[in-house]
């Protein structure tokens, strides 16, 4: 059996989809709420700054600078299909979903073994990030509407694709660095996908590969990282306490 992974630093940061929680419950519970209120939100709060910006994202990524609300809906729905990590999707998409959490319509998914852990690490003094192509938006809502309760007191910072970057991009992660104040050796990255670990080593960061059966990158694994099953296989010390 190999040794649990251990690592003596100050943050972890947290990707969310197929890390902290179940792919499919992205897939087959969020993407059908937001395809079915694209058009109701380009419609209801096309004055709104946050719907304006992605309005123009859109069209810019299209090349259609012309592009009217039917046209941009049909290429909200085209890149969900796809799976396509572009952020003005992920900025309406967070927007509708904050919407759908305040309302009750939709509760958080977290695997069983993560929101233990993410207490005692918090505890211990180990600060806690989320990374996630998901806008900052969206993971807020995600973190406070959780069957366990309002978890954001338990997060110290929220960076996505907008605010950080590309996640299988170095640059991204030094940014992140930066903002949260905490040298590159002293952060942990939690993931299941092998391109964003990647990024994560090469910016300086430990990293540790989360590897769940029926997760979409189960059976490709996690390369030469380190990798763990659950949460509570990881051992984290900071300041001298180890949890």
């Amino acid at each position: 059996m190999s040794p649990r992974p251990a690592f003596d630093v100050d943050a972890v940061v947290l990707d969310i989809e197929g890390t902290t929680s179940a792919t499919g419950f992205v897939v087959d519970v969020l993407y059908p709420y937001s395809r079915s209120r694209f058009g109701a939100l380009l419609t209801e709060r096309s004055g709104d700054p946050d719907v304006l910006r992605a309005l123009d994202q859109v069209r810019e990524l299209l090349g259609e600078p012309d592009a009217d609300a039917v046209r941009v809906e049909k290429a909200l729905a085209e890149w969900l299909d796809e799976d396509v990590k572009a952020t003005p999707l992920k900025t309406l998409q967070g927007l509708i979903w904050s919407e759908g959490f305040a309302r009750g319509d939709l509760v958080s998914h977290f695997y069983d073994d993560v929101v233990p852990v993410l207490r005692r690490w918090h505890r211990d003094g180990v600060r806690l990030l989320v990374y996630s192509s998901g806008s900052v938006a969206a993971q807020r809502a995600w973190f406070a509407s959780s069957p366990d309760g309002d978890l954001l007191p338990l997060v110290d910072g929220l960076y996505d694709t907008e605010n950080a970057g590309p996640k299988q991009e170095p640059e991204s992660y030094r940014r992140i660095a930066v903002s949260a104040g905490v040298a590159a050796g002293r952060l942990l990255f939690l993931s299941d996908r092998p391109g964003e670990l990647d990024a994560a080593r090469e910016a300086g960061w430990h990293t540790v590969g989360i590897r769940r059966p029926g997760e979409p990158y189960y059976e490709q694994g996690v390369g030469d990282h380190a990798q763990a099953g659950t949460f509570d296989e990881i051992s984290i010390s900071t300041s001298g306490s180890t949890t």
